[in-house]
């Protein structure tokens, strides 16, 4: 749990200075699967009590998962006294804010604006996204196509695109709305097709290690109270049956993620020698000197402050945390998998706001950002795993295999749950309402 002292939000001290903001975060899909149009937030919802609410024209985010945040300790910043908020609350209760921060910063010069924080941010994406454009094109050339240094420049380019279109969502009361949804929409067709061939070459590796542990001299232990020498023999015949379906299950996903991996490479090279991307490396590349400002008198009053919208973020993700199912559940309940998926992409939105507003990423955020990317890798593999074993006229020892790697993943989720709760830094918002 955070020290009272460390700061909390991404409400800035008075003292603060504030950049661009050009943080990386967690690799994320990389993160990526699980972008695109699915990876878009959802539609708009009411924040919990406790959070200020949107402006005319802004959007007010995924919606709001059941449950309310619990309280977070401690002061935001190392400002002077009455100039930080603080928060208080028990847990399932909302958060009530004290303290004359709560009246909304009356005479604080320090406060973000569009033009002073969000803007150098966006140009600095842009800037990153074009760089990593041009070096995609220039390790994509025949003599080094497939190489090691054009999967770095796919990577970066996913990374730059994220944070723009998250900030555009973010902040789209400050910038010109119908500007920032189009842009946003194009770039999250582009991070997702550009992301699959990477999902499926991670999901491949990911599931022929594990059969080859699974499938090794040490298998976990029995479970229950059955005798050692019984225990020991169906350990025995269940190492034998899967080590004779292993190799068969191995060569079953290698050709199922394979074929989906070069039609993945194909849809991508495919989309960027389109015209729609052109069109979004032009609109990026306008970005890059310059960010269309709203025109109406609401768009102006929302684009003098980043706070509001950049705490609503923060409350947003606050809320799912809290609405997540409790860790006593069944380890096989899939239908769980979503509110997880939608924490990870309110995490990652919250983290873009961080950077805009503060200048840099939140250093308490990557663990259990971590956590979040890791239990969807584990999802999307046990998916896979258990679409493969529904691959008609398979071998029973291929299909027990399988099975087995299934539960291995399954397994690998419930982990992740359990790393994100222990590293969570704000444990009062996991406790239950």
């Amino acid at each position: 749990m955070r020290r009272p002292d460390q700061q909390t939000t991404t409400r800035p001290a008075p003292e603060a200075t504030h950049g661009t903001g050009n943080g990386t975060g967690p690799a994320g899909p990389d993160a990526a699967p699980g972008t695109g149009p699915a990876d878009r937030p959802a539609a708009p919802g009411t924040p919990p009590a406790g959070a200020r609410s949107a402006r005319p024209g802004e959007p007010s985010g995924p919606p709001a998962a059941t449950g309310t945040p619990a309280a977070r300790p401690g002061t935001a910043g190392a400002g002077t006294a009455g100039t930080g908020s603080a928060r208080t609350g028990s847990a399932g209760t909302g958060s009530a804010r004290t303290g004359s921060a709560g009246a909304g910063f009356t005479g604080f010069t320090g406060e973000p604006t569009a033009e002073g924080a969000l803007a150098p941010y966006l140009r600095g994406q842009a800037a990153e996204f074009l760089r990593s454009l041009r070096l995609h094109h220039e390790y994509s050339a025949p003599a080094d196509a497939g190489g090691h240094g054009a999967a770095e420049a796919a990577r970066a380019l996913r990374r730059a695109a994220r944070r723009i279109g998250g900030s555009l969502h973010t902040f789209r009361a400050a910038l010109d709305p119908h500007w920032a949804d189009q842009l946003r929409g194009e770039l999250a067709w582009l991070t997702g097709i550009l992301a699959r061939e990477h999902a499926y070459a991670n999901r491949l590796a990911r599931l022929v290690d594990a059969l080859h542990l699974l499938s090794g001299p040490t298998l976990p232990a029995a479970r229950g109270a059955r005798a050692a020498g019984e225990a020991a023999g169906a350990d025995a015949q269940g190492r034998a049956a899967l080590g004779v379906g292993a190799a068969r299950a191995a060569a079953l996903l290698e050709r199922r993620l394979t074929l989906a991996r070069t039609r993945s490479h194909s849809a991508a090279l495919q989309a960027l020698g389109s015209s729609r991307f052109h069109a979004i490396a032009d609109a990026v590349a306008l970005l890059a000197s310059e960010v269309p400002a709203p025109s109406d008198h609401a768009g102006r009053a929302a684009a003098a402050s980043l706070l509001e919208p950049a705490e609503l973020a923060e409350q947003r993700l606050l809320t799912a945390v809290a609405a997540l199912p409790p860790d006593d559940t069944g380890p096989y309940n899939e239908a769980q998998d979503a509110a997880w998926h939608q924490a990870r992409l309110l995490l990652r939105l919250h983290r873009y706001a961080h950077e805009v507003v503060l200048g840099g990423a939140d250093p308490g955020l990557t663990a259990p950002g971590h956590a979040l990317d890791l239990h969807r890798d584990a999802v999307e593999a046990a998916g896979a795993a258990a679409a493969a074993a529904r691959t008609p006229r398979i071998a029973p020892a291929t299909a027990y295999a399988l099975g087995v790697l299934h539960a291995d993943q399954r397994h690998g989720v419930e982990s992740a749950r359990a790393a994100f709760r222990e590293t969570w830094p704000y444990a009062t918002a996991l406790a239950a309402p």
